[in-house]
């Protein structure tokens, strides 16, 4: 084992992916995906016996049957009294668990653990569209350790209005932002498919990348058939695109590890700082949405551990599962939307693997760090609701002092919170709203508004014309009525 001052590094990457053209059972399932990548890890360190040297193999959770899927995954390698780790559900958790890794190796816990993902959306859509029952393994066990807490991040509020998936949230916080920006609806949306278009550019020349296409800012704000509408202000376009099969593999030593299986410093990307928080897991809760003190409490953080500020920052990947992740998060953190904001194109372009983007951006980052020794890179993640967060800084370079990790919760729990109002009756305030659809139309509109005491309350409306003017008004602001079933009311 290293010493108790062991220096960390990143020395294996590996990102795969396929596409199946014929039958998707046809296609390998997530868990042989996995094994490829960790064996391309390997084979991306140049040493033959780093996976020999493993002790601990770790999996980022995702939507699969696997109970233990890390112990398929050291057996398929050769390691099986390897300790094998699971993680919670949530896009945070590679770079939460990238954090613990590394800590773990700075305390001498172990000297070379392998972390890996994957998800096979692309195949599990393409054989439901067809009727094929995809027969992935159930992976049975326990895990030696989990990773991360799983909290629940539904307020009984949010259940009994039926808002509970991301396509619901995020729409209404980019609303809630609009209108604390001042900006009109049209502005807005120019401005938001303009950024868009630059992670599209940068995903075109990202090898790695699912769509390559360069779409343009107006390919991706005007709906068509290809482009639907999902929920106001977003279209497809604007969301992450989980139809993807991907994979991605990382494997961490010691400095002292590094050397002694032989591989060369030219492969050695050094984690410098690391920071976790959430934000108030209920979004009912939160004072505001149209930030994230999570994020400004534990991203500046992480830059400070690692001595750096926002302009010493030369590569960023901030999470984008839709774009107002990335425009709360740029001015949390203190950088300019107009600098390039990611290294892979975002979860809509490079591909959303649920919860194992982020090791794929991590890949990214070093396959780039490598490139430009002298850079530095931040990463961030996200999970939930804007809820759990976590970030790195990486580079080539060796850190002017170890691996620094620091809790800020406290900090961001001692930020103000929102009392719900249960069953409302009476008047409300808009303070974010949405429209969803179904196919083309829009079916219901959901509204989170503030009674006049200032408690948060959650409505709804189907009524055809005020759908249509929300979609192209400003509603934030404007007042109505809750009529104590959560019907909202102009």
């Amino acid at each position: 084992m290293a010493n108790a001052t062991a220096t960390p590094v990143l020395v294996g990457i590996a990102h795969i992916e396929q596409r199946i053209n014929d039958s998707p059972a046809e296609g390998k399932e997530p868990l042989a995906l996995m094994i490829d990548a960790v064996r391309a890890a390997a084979l991306d360190t140049g040493s033959a016996r780093v996976i020999d040297a493993a002790t601990s193999v770790r999996v980022i959770r995702g939507m699969w049957p696997y109970k233990n899927p890390a112990r398929v995954v050291a057996d398929a390698i050769g390691i099986p009294n390897a300790e094998t780790a699971l993680t919670p559900f949530g896009g945070n958790f590679v770079q939460s668990t990238m954090n613990q890794s590394v800590l773990d190796i700075q305390r001498g816990d172990h000297d070379v653990i392998i972390l890996t993902g994957a998800e096979c959306g692309y195949s599990f859509l393409k054989a439901r569209k067809v009727g094929v029952k995809l027969d992935w393994q159930s992976a049975a066990g326990t895990p030696d350790r989990l990773i991360g807490e799983d909290k629940p991040m539904q307020h009984e509020a949010e259940r009994i209005a039926g808002l509970g998936k991301p396509i619901q949230m995020y729409p209404m916080f980019e609303n809630a932002l609009r209108f604390a920006r001042g900006e009109s609806v049209d502005a807005h949306i120019t401005r938001v498919s303009e950024l868009w278009a630059r992670f599209a550019a940068v995903a075109a020349g990202n090898p790695n990348a699912w769509i390559r296409d360069g779409l343009t800012a107006e390919a991706i704000r005007t709906p068509s058939r290809s482009n639907r509408p999902v929920s106001f202000p977003y279209p497809k376009l604007m969301n992450s695109n989980n139809n993807v099969d991907q994979a991605a593999a990382l494997i961490l030593c010691s400095t002292d590890a590094a050397r002694r299986l032989g591989i060369p410093e030219s492969k050695w990307v050094y984690p410098w700082a690391g920071t976790d928080a959430h934000d108030h897991y209920f979004v009912s809760n939160r004072d505001n949405l149209h930030s994230s003190p999570g994020i400004r409490f534990a991203g500046r953080r992480c830059m400070e551990l690692a001595g750096v500020t926002p302009d010493d920052v030369d590569l960023v990947d901030i999470y984008s599962c839709f774009p107002v992740a990335v425009q709360v998060a740029a001015a949390e953190l203190g950088l300019s939307e107009t600098r390039p904001l990611t290294v892979t194109g975002g979860l809509t372009f490079a591909g959303g693997p649920l919860n194992n983007y982020v090791m794929h951006s991590i890949v990214r980052m070093a396959q780039l760090l490598r490139e430009a020794p002298d850079s530095k890179g931040l990463i961030t993640a996200n999970g939930g609701y804007l809820t759990k967060h976590a970030f790195g800084i990486y580079s080539a370079a060796p850190p002017a002092r170890p691996f620094r990790h620091d809790d800020v919760q406290a900090a961001v729990d001692a930020t103000p919170t929102r009392e719900v109002a249960l069953g409302h009756r009476g008047k409300a305030t808009v303070e974010a709203y949405t429209v969803m659809y179904e196919g083309d139309a829009p079916t219901k509109g959901h509204f989170a508004t503030r009674t006049e005491d200032g408690r948060r309350a959650w409505g709804e409306t189907t009524d055809a014309d005020t759908l249509e003017a929300m979609t192209r008004e400003e509603f934030c602001g404007r007042r109505g009525r809750l009529n104590g079933e959560g019907i909202f009311a102009i």
